[in-house]
């Protein structure tokens, strides 16, 4: 999971240097912190969270084969 955000944040922003991505994994669920370069973080988030949200739904969807919840924050 923190390899497909990573790779996905990578293409959307200007600077692909700036982004990390950490795990926190708990036995039911996971927490991917994903952190950009100031300028880029609206490129992540999208028109109002458009673009989070789609980021989100692929995780949701992904995590389900793995019976784990995935949550995506977003770090300023």
């Amino acid at each position: 999971m923190k390899e497909l955000i990573k790779t996905i944040a990578q293409a959307l922003v200007d600077d692909p240097s700036q982004v990390v991505v950490n795990e926190i994994e708990g036995e039911q669920t996971s927490i991917i912190e994903l952190k950009v370069g100031e300028k880029d973080r609206g490129k992540v988030i999208g028109k109002q969270g458009k673009t989070a949200r789609a980021m989100r739904t692929i995780l949701v969807a992904a995590s389900t084969k793995q019976n784990k919840r995935v949550v995506l924050e977003i770090i300023e």
